[in-house]
């Protein structure tokens, strides 16, 4: 009897906790503000929908998407941002740090991100900031889509920039890939500030006459990595700005554009010295600048040096080769003072749409120092008829076969 009644109790007792437990469940599915789960890789995701986005190509997300990075960002362990499939329209968005959360945090974007129709919004010069963050993923297979044509007409030159689409600042070991940045207001993205950051396999299109619409630009960062990208815009595919240190751009092809820039630089009078670029295996279509370095007159007093353009494919492009220090300064008569030095262009081939495919066209304050000229096989486009080189207050060597024929003397 007494056995009896012991084992009584204890099925009394199991079938309390059971029921206890399936309330437990119960409640948590069911929980309005449950608001994140658990991925099986361990992460906690932490979807803006479930923070009041809509991805209804309509109402502003941006406050939902921002709610949704302040959690992922404060809390504890693995976290995924989650912009899921859907039309995703957001006005100005800032993902700041630093986190708590395990390194590295992750931004996943599935659907498409569309910008805010009300410039008045974008009040820090960017569309979607992401600051102060160290360890960080940006991936998804998504759209940014910043819709410029329908501002680009506000656009004229001396106007304060149009928002970029997505800035890094002052963010470190960072990786961002398989995305597409479609028709920025401004520059498509940009790098600022930043240490140990790898792009790649992106996309980032525009049409080419839209303005200033720089596929991504970087300054004052170190140990940058773009490689495996497609680039066409209105403007620079890739511009490599002041205060730069070892940047690898690298299987990038750009058409429409501007071509791959280092610069310009000397615009402002804060900027610092850059040293350390490599573009290598890069092919350019159609472009209007292959190969370029600019600088402004009446600049500080800095330097760029240990650049280099080599194994690079040029097809249908005006300018295969070219250093600009007059670039956009008819109203300053004073020299640049950026002191260009140890380039290397080699094993460029192509063709040419402009019958001078090879300008060095440098300082008279500071004349270019140790230019190489290396294996450089460009043809034109008829009808422009033999191709030639140019140079001034530049100090070259030239080692292979040179097509067209380097000058003579320009120092």
């Amino acid at each position: 009897m007494a056995g009896s009644e012991g084992s009584r109790e204890i099925l009394q007792a199991c079938l309390v906790l059971g029921l206890l437990a399936l309330i437990n469940v119960v409640r948590c599915d069911n929980y309005p503000d449950f608001q994140s789960r658990r991925s099986l890789i361990g992460e906690t995701i932490f979807d803006v929908t479930k923070f009041g986005a809509k991805g209804d190509g309509i109402t502003d997300d941006a406050m939902a998407i921002i709610k949704a990075w302040r959690a992922a960002c404060t809390t504890v362990g693995a976290a995924k941002v989650l912009i899921p499939r859907g039309e995703f329209v957001a006005g100005e968005v800032v993902m700041a740090g630093p986190c708590t959360a395990q390194k590295p945090i992750t931004i996943e974007i599935q659907g498409n991100l569309l910008a805010y129709d009300d410039m008045s919004v974008y009040t820090r010069g960017a569309w979607i900031m992401i600051e102060k963050v160290d360890g960080l993923v940006v991936t998804g297979g998504g759209t940014i889509n910043g819709r410029g044509k329908e501002v680009w007409q506000y656009f004229t030159k001396g106007s304060p920039p149009l928002p970029v689409s997505l800035i890094l600042q002052s963010v470190q070991n960072a990786k961002m890939y398989n995305l597409n940045l479609v028709d920025s207001m401004g520059f498509h993205s940009k790098v600022t500030d930043s240490t140990n950051v790898a792009i790649s396999n992106m996309k980032i299109t525009a049409p080419g006459k839209s303005p200033n619409t720089d596929g991504c630009h970087m300054s004052s960062s170190r140990n940058i990595n773009i490689t495996d990208t497609v680039i066409g815009t209105g403007d620079d595919c890739i511009s490599i700005g002041h205060g730069n240190y070892n940047i690898l751009v690298a299987r990038v092809t750009c058409g429409p554009g501007h071509g791959l820039s280092i610069g310009s630089l000397g615009k402002r009078p804060n900027e610092t010295s850059m040293k350390g670029v490599t573009i290598t295996n890069c092919t350019l279509v159609g472009t209007t600048n292959g190969a370029r370095i600019k600088t402004y007159h009446a600049s500080p007093q800095i330097e760029a040096s240990s650049i280099y353009f080599q194994d690079i494919v040029m097809d249908r492009v005006k300018n295969p080769i070219i250093i600009d220090q007059h670039y956009d300064s008819k109203k300053k008569r004073e020299p640049s003072k950026v002191k260009i030095s140890d380039v290397h262009f080699r094993n460029i081939r192509g063709t040419s749409i402009s019958a001078v495919s090879i300008s060095l066209n440098c300082s008279s304050t500071f004349p270019c120092q140790g230019i190489e000229l290396s294996n450089i096989d460009l043809q034109p486009i008829a009808p422009i008829g033999p191709l030639r080189s140019s140079c001034s207050n530049a100090r070259f060597f030239v080692t292979g076969k040179i097509n067209p024929t380097a000058p003579t003397s320009c120092v």
